[in-house]
Parts: structure tokens; C-alpha cells; sequence
């Protein structure tokens, strides 16, 4: 930014308290008001821009002509946090340096010495991703102690190219990975985060504090990580773009594990163009890598073949179908598809990852303070009530102390078989039908959140690419009555930036994004489940 800025710098400062003062409300009092906050908190324009739409070229381009300043972005995301947060409880912590983050990206705007287009854009962090300075529990109380002392590989990357770390986002406590009947969204660090559309609908997991804070417009963008559908899953059910990267492109360092074979971290945003951006710093591909995600590229010409899994609900197939007529509107060839193997893959997986987690999250417990391996942490649970307020059961765990150690030939054969027959599943489909990518439904409508029933989120669809470690990206395809549901794409191998492209050229034809409007419950009442 250059000189002549400073007096806008100013000006936006003095008036952002002006335009976001409204008041702190409780979830209680949300809830007990039917659930819809009050147009004043609700409203997301604040400094000029609706930050509910605007894209981080949008906002660098405000930065570059003084009329903007990351200090104020930061400043309105920071004071949306404290108004909306306590309804839907997505946020665990704000970073107490924020500011003076955003207070150098100004500086470097000024100077005209600016990293690339993250820089002075505000990041929210899963709690799972290791952040010197900030707790990172996994939303476990085992390791609420000391922080981590250095940022996993992935933050450095953020840091590096002028991102504003503005704090941790809340997830489903060790990622899902505990219980056999967990419910998305609950941790004993941070409680229950809410579905911003309906609040007492779950937002999935176990990504869901990253989606939920997206769409209540609590950041510009965030990072979540999955290792099958804890990115796409929530990305759908909170009507947000999420986008799991091919397996090795995001280090893993740093990050609370489940699998090494399966798990990535990887960009959510509002927009197909901010996650990409956004991917580029993580991967290390820098801003020369973004155009091709970028891009203009149109649907003409597209060749997508349809996985419509009726399993997920009659509305969720009728959406599907208008969804693909819409795409051949613009050009695009979509053809049915059925992808084969999946029945051996739901076989396989579970006990494979039980294998993994046993050898990568006692590794993991050696780097922190805390119990110090599975057995230790499987104590800590029996010994801490407050791990059991939601639900008690920690089976996933005991299991995979169990389970035989990843050097026994029959988990070698097993991982071997997964892996062959899950990528199979994807390149035998996309060169049967000569597919540019395959779409399928990201997630059912959101069921109700229930400690004692635990999630009703039987959702196969991301599991042939999480399994492969190959790209997927979620964008907002619709609603089923106030409910986000996404489509989902997936394609080979390191086609990230090809399935950007498209995935863009999806979202624009689809133009599906609505903004939440915070309801206690849906219209009607009636639960609805996923067939």
C-alpha cells in the first residue's frame, strides 16, 4: 500500500467500531429467540465490502488502492467473531497477534513489498494443525496443556506468504477417530459447533468448526484436513467450497494424525478462487500456480460422469438430476456412472486405518506434553469425566491398541489391496467414460445433532479419493429446504489444478451459495436424516 493510504487506513479504523457494535448474545439467548440473530449481527458489510462474497483479489485490490487496510479486515473478522461465534460456536480462540500480523502486511503494502495474494488475509486453523503459541488439542483435554513450540510445515508456508493466523477452529474431537458412535462437531475443548443454516443440525466433521466459521463469514478463508470426508463432508453440509488436495501435496508436519496413507490438510473458502489461492501457498506451488486454477475455462465441451447415490435421500437425488441438467446447459457431457470396488473398500479401510492411527498417533504423543502413547490417552479418558460428557465411548481407540502393527503381512496386503482397488475405482471410470472428473453428492441434508444417538453420516462418496490420495473438492450445489448440499468432485492423481478449474467453471454455472440465516430449528420441524 502506499503513502497516501495511511489517511484511509484511518478513516476505516475509527469507523469499524461504528459498523460492528452489536451486541454479544449467548448461544442460550439465540436459541431461545428462535435461533436468528438479529439483522445488525447478522449483516455481513462492514468496510465497503460484503464479506459474505468477496473474494481475497477483490480485497487485495482495495489493499493495493489505499481504500483497504488487512489491520481493519482483520479488526471487522476479529469483532464478527465475538458477535456471531457464541450462537454457532465454531471459534476456540483468537490469536492475541493478529493484529500486529496485520499491522506488518500494511506495512509490506506500504512499501509496495507484499508476499503474494495471502498476504494480510485472515486464516482460520483446525485445532489438529500445530500453531506455536495457540493450544492445538485435537479438542482433547489431553493436550489443553502446553502449546506446540513450532508451527507444523503448513503454517510456516501461511506465515511465510503474509497470512494473518487468526485462530483455531473447533472439529470433532481426535478428528472422529475415537468413538464408534461420535457426533460431528463435539469436542471437550470446545462443545458442540452448530450448523450456521440450522442451528440444531450437526455441521459434519471433522472439519466442522473450519465450515461453520466459513459460512457465518468468520474469516476469509480456512484450513481443515481429512482422511476420508473430514474436508468435503462439512465443506457441503455448511454450503462452503472445501478441497482435499492429492495425498503429498500439504505436509502433514505438525499435524495430529490418523493415517499417514490417507490424511492432508487442505483449503476451505466461500469460493472455488480463494481455496485455490489458498492451495497454492500450501502446497508450495506459489501464485505462478493459480492462473490454471483460476481460470475462465467454461463447461463446454466437459465430460463428467454422474455418481448419483440414491442412498443419501430422494431429495438429495432429485438436486443431483437438476444439478446435471444445469451442467448440460452450459455445455457439459454427463453420463451415469457407478464406481466399482466400493463394497470391498468399506471392507478394508477401517481396519487398515486402526493399523495406521496405533503407529502414527504414538508417535505423534511423543512430541507433547501429555500422555505419552494410545494406551496413556486411553487412561486419560477413563480418568477425565469432562471426555465424556457428549459421548463416552472410546471403542476406535481400544481397537487400535489391538490391532496387528503395520509391519503384519496381512495389513500389508491390506493397505496393497486398498490401494489398487480404490484408485481403480476412479481411472477405470474416467477412461471408461473419458471423464474429465467425476461429480457426486458431497453430503446428505444435515441430521439433527444427539449426544446419545451419535451421527447418521453414512456418506460413501468421498472415500474412493481419500483412499486413492486423490483430489476431491466440494462446491455448493443447493439446498434441500434451508440444508446446504454439496456436489463433489474428484479426478486422478495431481489433477488439482485441472479439478479447480473446473470446479470453478461448476460454481459459477451453479451460483447455489446462499448466506445462513441462523434458524433454531428447521421450518416444519421434521428431522430430516439421510435416507
Amino acid at each position: 500500500m502506499n503513502r497516501r493510504s495511511i489517511a484511509a487506513l484511518a478513516a476505516a479504523l475509527a469507523v469499524t467500531p461504528l459498523l460492528l457494535s452489536a451486541p454479544h448474545e449467548s448461544a442460550e439467548a439465540a436459541e431461545g429467540r428462535g435461533g436468528a440473530l438479529p439483522p445488525s449481527v447478522r449483516s455481513s458489510r462492514v468496510l465497503g465490502v460484503d464479506l459474505d462474497t468477496v473474494t481475497i483479489p477483490e480485497l487485495q485490490a482495495r489493499m493495493d488502492r489505499g481504500a483497504l487496510t488487512s489491520s481493519a479486515l482483520t479488526r471487522a473478522y476479529l469483532r464478527r467473531i465475538e458477535a456471531v461465534d457464541p450462537a454457532i460456536g465454531a471459534v476456540l480462540r483468537t490469536d492475541p497477534t493478529a493484529l500486529r500480523q496485520a499491522a506488518a502486511s500494511d506495512l509490506r503494502h506500504r512499501r509496495g513489498a507484499t508476499r503474494g495474494p495471502l498476504d494480510g488475509i485472515p486464516v482460520l486453523l483446525k485445532d489438529n494443525i500445530g500453531t506455536r503459541g495457540l493450544a492445538t488439542t485435537a479438542g482433547s483435554l489431553a493436550l489443553a496443556g502446553k502449546p506446540p513450540a513450532e508451527d507444523a510445515a503448513l503454517v510456516t508456508r501461511l506465515r511465510a506468504a503474509g497470512a494473518v493466523v487468526l485462530g483455531k477452529t473447533n472439529m470433532s474431537e481426535w478428528a472422529n477417530f475415537r468413538a464408534a458412535r461420535p457426533t460431528s462437531g463435539w469436542s471437550a475443548v470446545g462443545g458442540q459447533t452448530r450448523n450456521p443454516y440450522v442451528l440444531d443440525r450437526n455441521p459434519c466433521g471433522s472439519s466442522s468448526g473450519s465450515a461453520a466459521a466459513l459460512a457465518a463469514s468468520l474469516a476469509q478463508v480456512a484450513v481443515g484436513t481429512e482422511t476420508d470426508g473430514s474436508i468435503v463432508c462439512p465443506a457441503g453440509m455448511n454450503g462452503v467450497v472445501g478441497h482435499k488436495p492429492s495425498l503429498g501435496l500439504v505436509s502433514g508436519s505438525g499435524v495430529v494424525p490418523i493415517s499417514a496413507e490417507q490424511d492432508t490438510a487442505g483449503p476451505m473458502a466461500r469460493n472455488v478462487t480463494d481455496a485455490a489461492l489458498t492451495f497454492a501457498v500450501l502446497s508450495g506451488t506459489g501464485p505462478a500456480g493459480v492462473s490454471a486454477h483460476t481460470g475462465t475455462e467454461g463447461l463446454r465441451g466437459k465430460r463428467i460422469g454422474l455418481w448419483r447415490l440414491p442412498s443419501l435421500g430422494p431429495e438429495v437425488d432429485a438436486l443431483m438430476v437438476r444439478t446435471a441438467q444445469r451442467l448440460r446447459g452450459a455445455g457439459a457431457e454427463v453420463v451415469e456412472v457407478a464406481l466399482p470396488y466400493q463394497e470391498r473398500l468399506a471392507e478394508l479401510e477401517f481396519p487398515a486405518l486402526l493399523s495406521e492411527f496405533h503407529r502414527d498417533i504414538d508417535a505423534y504423543l511423543e512430541t507433547r506434553d501429555g500422555p505419552r502413547d494410545l494406551a496413556g490417552l486411553i487412561r486419560f479418558n477413563r480418568a477425565h469425566p469432562a471426555e465424556r460428557t457428549c459421548f463416552a465411548g472410546q471403542e476406535l481407540f481400544e481397537q487400535a491398541l489391538a490391532a496387528p502393527p503395520i509391519t503384519d503381512p496381512a495389513y500389508r496386503a491390506m493397505r496393497a489391496e486398498l490401494t489398487d482397488l480404490s484408485r481403480r475405482s476412479v481411472d477405470e471410470t474416467m477412461a471408461a467414460h473419458g471423464l474429465d472428473a467425476i461429480a457426486s453428492p458431497a453430503n446428505p441434508p444435515a441430521w439433527t445433532t444427539d449426544c446419545a444417538r451419535g451421527d447418521n453420516d453414512v456418506i460413501p462418496s468421498s472415500t474412493p479419493a481419500a483412499v486413492a490420495g486423490y483430489p476431491s473438492l466440494s462446491v455448493p450445489a443447493g439446498r434441500v429446504g434451508e440444508l446446504p448440499v454439496g456436489l463433489l468432485l474428484m479426478a486422478g492423481d495431481r489433477q488439482d489444478a485441472a479439478l479447480l478449474s473446473l470446479g470453478a467453471a461448476v460454481e459459477r454455472r451453479l451460483d447455489a451459495w446462499r448466506a445462513p440465516r441462523y434458524l433454531r430449528t428447521a421450518p416444519g420441524g421434521g428431522r430430516v436424516t439421510s435416507g
